[in-house]
C-alpha cells in the first residue's frame, strides 16, 4: 500500500503498517502533533534524495537505541561545514537534525549535505531545539552546539551511561582551546562550582532520554537560561551521568566580547539565577552587558 492509499483511509489501523503502539501514541500526543515547519518541494527533494550517504533507512526506527543530535544554528556559515564533518567523523551512526533559526548567510546550502535534516524554527534556540526533538527518531537526543568540537568515541560514551536504568542523562565536560587563565575559569573551576551548585549549562553537550525529554515537556522557552532551567527539572527524574571526555569550546564568543567581561557576566547571572531572580532581570542585564548578540 502506498502513501496515496493510506491517505484515503483515516481510520486505518497504522499499527497492522509496523506502527508500534508508543510511536502512535507519541504522533497522537497535543505536543507532538503541532507543526514544526511547512515542506515546500525543494525542502523534499533536499531531504529526500537518494544520493545523500547520509540518508539511513534505520534512522526512521523508534525502539532501535538511535540516537538524535539535534544542533541550533543561527548565521553559522563560517564554521558549520567543518563542525558537520567532524560529526559525522565522530558520530556517523547518529541523526543529525539541523535547526535553523532564521539564518541569510547561506548556512542552509552548506549543512543540506551534512546532516540528515534541516529544519527551520523561529528564533530561540530552546524553541529550535524542541523543534528538533519533535522530529527527531531516536530515543536518546543530545542537544550540541555548532561552535564546539566532539570527543572521539562520544556515542559509544553516552549510550554506556544510559545502560544503567536510573541514569536519565548527562553531560560532558568542556575545554576552551586557549591557555590563557580566564578560561580555566570557565572550563575548569566552574565546573566544580557546579557539581557543588548542582547547576549546568547548555555548552556541556546535555543528552537524556527521549521519555524524559517528554515528560519534562521539552526546554522552557525562555529569552535566557532555558538550559539551566532544563537541568533543573532534568535532575528530578534520577540520575545524572558526567562524561569526562572534553567537548571543545569556541573561544569565539569569549574573543567578540572580551573573555573578562563575558566569564564575569556568566558568573553573575549564574549567581543571580540559583537567587531565584526573575529571568527578565537576567536578560536585561545580558543584554546589556553583552551588546553583541548573534544568537
Amino acid at each position: 500500500m502506498h502513501a496515496g492509499q493510506i491517505a484515503k483511509f483515516p481510520k486505518i489501523d497504522l499499527q497492522h503498517l509496523g506502527f508500534r503502539a508508543t510511536q502512535w501514541q507519541r504522533m497522537r500526543s497535543e505536543r507532538f502533533r503541532k507543526p514544526i515547519h511547512v515542506l515546500s518541494l525543494h525542502d523534499v527533494i533536499i531531504l529526500t534524495k537518494p544520493e545523500m550517504p547520509n540518508a539511513r533507512q534505520e534512522s526512521a526506527k523508534v525502539g532501535s537505541g538511535l540516537i538524535s543530535i539535534i544542533v541550533p544554528v543561527l548565521n553559522e556559515a563560517t564554521s558549520i561545514e567543518r563542525f558537520l564533518r567532524c560529526l559525522r567523523e565522530r558520530a556517523g551512526d547518529a541523526e543529525v537534525i539541523i535547526v535553523d533559526g532564521g539564518s541569510s548567510d547561506g548556512t542552509f546550502d552548506l549543512a543540506r549535505n551534512h546532516c540528515d535534516r534541516f529544519l527551520n524554527a523561529p528564533r530561540g534556540r530552546a524553541v529550535q531545539m524542541n523543534a528538533g526533538a519533535r522530529a527527531a527518531s531516536g530515543d536518546i537526543f543530545w542537544f550540541v552546539h555548532s561552535d564546539c568540537e566532539v570527543p572521539r568515541g562520544c556515542l559509544q560514551q553516552i549510550a554506556d551511561a544510559l545502560r544503567q536504568p536510573e541514569v536519565v542523562g548527562g553531560f560532558f565536560r568542556i575545554r576552551i582551546p586557549n591557555e590563557r587563565f580566564v578560561y580555566r575559569l570557565t572550563d575548569s573551576f566552574a565546573h566544580y562550582v557546579g557539581l557543588l551548585l548542582r547547576a549546568r549549562f547548555g555548552d556541556h553537550g546535555f543528552f537524556c532520554r527521549r521519555t524524559a525529554f517528554e515528560k519534562i515537556g521539552g526546554f522552557p522557552e525562555l529569552p535566557l537560561m532555558e538550559d539551566a532551567e532544563f537541568f533543573r527539572i532534568l535532575r528530578r527524574l534520577g540520575r545524572i551521568a558526567i562524561i569526562p571526555s572534553r567537548l571543545i569550546s569556541s573561544s569565539r564568543r569569549y574573543e567578540e566580547i572580551g573573555p573578562w567581561r563575558l566569564t564575569l557576566t556568566y558568573g553573575l547571572i549564574a549567581l543571580l539565577y540559583l537567587l531565584r531572580v526573575p529571568i527578565s532581570v537576567l536578560t536585561a542585564i545580558y543584554r546589556k552587558t553583552c551588546a553583541f548578540q548573534k544568537k
